[in-house]
């Protein structure tokens, strides 16, 4: 064999172990007994464990070696194609950050992922951040260990966030954030001082769960998500996990008084979904294979639940589909109102619900406190207080118990430190994604009226899904769109659109 035959083996090898893991986590947040967490949590630490020194083992080592230093990621053969020279480099850039990581810190970081997202889970339910605390506190010390090893970036928090969007920054993000800032903050208070608002009572009507399940079903197979090779389930909290192209599983949250937030969710993750069925089969097991980046994952997820699902095209077609799932709820209302209804900005407590404009100060608020956390080691017993007067500070809001405030996301318990920022990276790849689909694609926008997305499905496929990481994040959106990365797009689309909503000047 040679060393590359053998390094993508052991690649795929430890992808088979990955799947494993995730069907594994999959099931402790929708099916698991809750009597199976100490056990479960054993076996994710496990099956993490094997994966690491599969990672790391020699026969991987060796033959890597044999072709790139692994000291400098210098070439030692230099006959490679751009594509396979790409590979070799991710490949290396993996290996190095898993070599860091010692092989008991990752068993003992994975066991405690798992106990403290059912300890967040029990919290979240009994509104109770003092149980949660513990684990807590104890995840961010291992975090800021982690990135002790890790050592990418000049802060602690920047060699955190680098494992979701490699060569991302604090610097660059906060000089991206106050773009949207300077702009956003006016134009909501402009929307906020509209003295006839748009009505959302609506939306807040008592809708049949099953129902809202079968409509959110029919927007998912809508879109292009295969069932035959997904699937769609319930959870505390709105995720997507995949153990292969072929078995990729979303999961969304529904409430009887709010018919946004389940549809939402629903779109959300199944973007996300799309981009894991998308990837190439023939390239499962190594970077080839594998979606780019958090950011642009989630470019996929906000594209389809706000560009797609938050359309007047859309709601053309989606819209009689409802009408007829809750004829009594809807009968006096008309598309125009439920559109703006969809669409109306206020601020609110909840991330996952929050409104296309006021986002992304959820966003800012959780990346000012991470970096508090991780950098600057503010005590977690004190975390509620901060994020209460944060909420005050960014939103005008304060919530009233911590699951509508500190425990309402599952990230850090499982210590996702530095994933916050890709959901508002996400905004700012999708409409710069979607602006060039539209250029590419005739007439995409009137297809959605009629329930036709493969326009612009099969753009992302071939852009974008098919292609791996084959190129970084901010090479590919200059690739694609002939622009860097830059909140001038986002911030454009959001004007024109809320403008039109709210009757601005």
């Amino acid at each position: 064999m040679s060393a590359r035959e053998i390094i993508l083996k052991e690649l795929l090898e430890a992808s088979h172990l990955q799947g494993v893991e995730a069907l594994l986590g999959w099931d402790q947040e929708t099916y698991m007994p809750e009597g199976a967490g100490a056990a479960r949590s054993e076996q994710i630490a496990y099956i993490t464990s094997l994966m690491h020194a599969k990672l790391v083992g020699e026969p991987l080592k060796n033959a890597l070696e044999e072709l790139i230093d692994l000291k400098t990621g210098e070439l030692r053969i230099m006959t490679l194609n751009d594509m396979e020279t790409r590979q070799l480099k991710e490949i290396w850039r993996d290996y190095r950050q898993e070599a860091t990581l010692p092989a008991d810190f990752v068993n003992d970081l994975a066991k405690h992922a798992s106990v403290s997202q059912q300890a967040w889970v029990r919290a979240r339910k009994d509104n109770d951040f003092s149980f949660f605390e513990p684990f807590l506190t104890k995840m961010v010390q291992m975090q800021k260990e982690k990135a002790g090893y890790l050592a990418v970036g000049s802060t602690a928090y920047d060699s955190l966030m680098d494992q979701f969007e490699p060569g991302m920054t604090s610097e660059k993000v906060s000089v991206l954030f106050e773009e949207i800032r300077t702009r956003l903050v006016p134009l909501i208070a402009s929307i906020q001082e509209v003295k006839h608002r748009v009505n959302g009572s609506v939306l807040t009507k008592e809708y049949d769960l099953d129902k809202q399940w079968d409509f959110g079903i029919t927007m998912l197979d809508a879109i292009g998500f295969d069932r035959n090779n997904g699937r769609q389930d319930r959870s505390a909290h709105p995720f997507t996990t995949s153990t292969h192209p072929t078995d990729v599983r979303t999961t969304t949250r529904l409430r009887e008084n709010d018919l946004k937030s389940a549809l939402l969710s629903t779109l959300h993750e199944g973007g996300h979904g799309l981009y894991e069925q998308g990837l190439p089969l023939e390239e499962y097991g190594n970077p080839l294979g594998q979606a780019i980046s958090l950011g642009i994952h989630e470019s996929q997820s906000r594209m389809w639940e706000n560009l797609v699902g938050l359309s007047p095209h859309f709601w053309r077609f989606a819209y009689p589909k409802l009408q007829a799932k809750f004829p009594e709820q809807l009968k006096n209302m008309d598309r125009d109102k439920f559109f703006a209804a969809m669409n109306r900005v206020r601020p609110s407590m909840i991330r996952v619900e929050a409104d296309e404009a006021t986002y992304n100060l959820h966003i800012m608020l959780r990346f000012e406190i991470e970096k508090m956390l991780i950098n600057e080691d503010f005590p977690v017993a004190e975390l509620p207080q901060l994020w209460n007067e944060k909420m005050k500070e960014y939103l005008g809001v304060s919530p009233e118990s911590d699951t509508e405030g500190v425990l309402q996301d599952v990230h850090w318990s499982f210590g996702a430190f530095g994933y916050f920022p890709t959901y508002t990276l996400g905004n700012l790849y999708s409409v710069q994604f979607y602006t060039q689909a539209k250029k590419d694609v005739p007439g995409m926008e009137e297809s959605f009226a009629r329930g036709d997305y493969s326009g612009l499905l099969s753009w992302l496929r071939e852009n974008i899904h098919s292609r791996g990481r084959g190129r970084k994040a901010e090479e590919l959106v200059q690739e694609l769109t002939g622009q860097p990365l830059s909140a001038q797009p986002f911030m454009d689309y959001l004007e024109a659109k809320y403008r039109k909503v709210y009757n601005l000047n």
